[in-house]
């Protein structure tokens, strides 16, 4: 498998678990959460999907072939700004693991794309004040 398929696979499976929006090849549309995908067919399955009409079918199963195309309805967390905001906060106590999905600050509190997950006392709460300010920042751009 060459790089860019590779790279193509990790950005379909980035969105697992995302409300995305599937337009099928002859234009209907349906808006859900991506809970599965085949690689080798582009097949995919939405939950609480709904359809132009408002229809909601807790789970459909699309075929790849009739896939037009998939729209990321939500911003992908961009944990590398929040890494740079952190760092400004807490100037070289921050470690950013970017492929594991989350930060190190002072090496004892743990921060992801759902905020502090590891640590708690004033520090923690400070490291979860600048990540809700970065969240609600990213939500009006």
């Amino acid at each position: 498998m060459s790089v860019a398929q590779r790279r193509f696979l990790s950005e379909v499976a980035s969105l697992i678990n995302k409300t995305v929006t599937v337009t099928t090849v002859d234009n209907k549309r349906y808006t859900g959460i991506l809970i599965g995908i085949n690689p080798e067919s582009l097949s995919l399955c939405l939950s609480e999907a709904k359809d132009e009409k408002g229809n909601v079918t807790p789970k459909i199963v699309l075929s790849g072939n009739i896939v037009a195309q998939i729209l990321a309805a939500e911003r992908e967390f961009d944990i590398k700004k929040l890494a740079e905001r952190l760092e400004k906060v807490f100037p070289r106590m921050v470690r950013l693991y970017e492929k594991e999905g989350f930060i190190w600050v002072m090496d004892k509190i743990k921060v992801t794309a759902e905020g502090v997950v590891e640590g708690s006392g004033p520090m923690a709460e400070r490291v979860q004040r600048v990540y809700s300010q970065f969240v609600s920042q990213m939500k009006r751009a």
